[in-house]
């Protein structure tokens, strides 16, 4: 049987689960904002490999 969560416990688990929302928001910023940017600049596509499947899986996902 588990314990009682303590009020450090629940300190924790605040603190990571706003961390896990920071991440996603930073990693949707940053898928959104290469998209943007792969749309603008067409002769970036092809330089970067990873950029290029991002925003491949981001188009496929719409």
């Amino acid at each position: 049987m588990d314990p009682e969560p303590t009020d450090r416990d629940r300190t924790l688990d605040a603190e990571l689960e706003r961390i896990r929302a920071q991440r996603a928001e930073t990693r949707n910023r940053h898928s959104r904002e290469l998209t943007r940017l792969l749309s603008r600049r067409q002769d970036l596509k092809g330089v970067h490999a990873l950029a290029d499947l991002v925003n491949d899986s981001l188009r496929w996902s719409a």
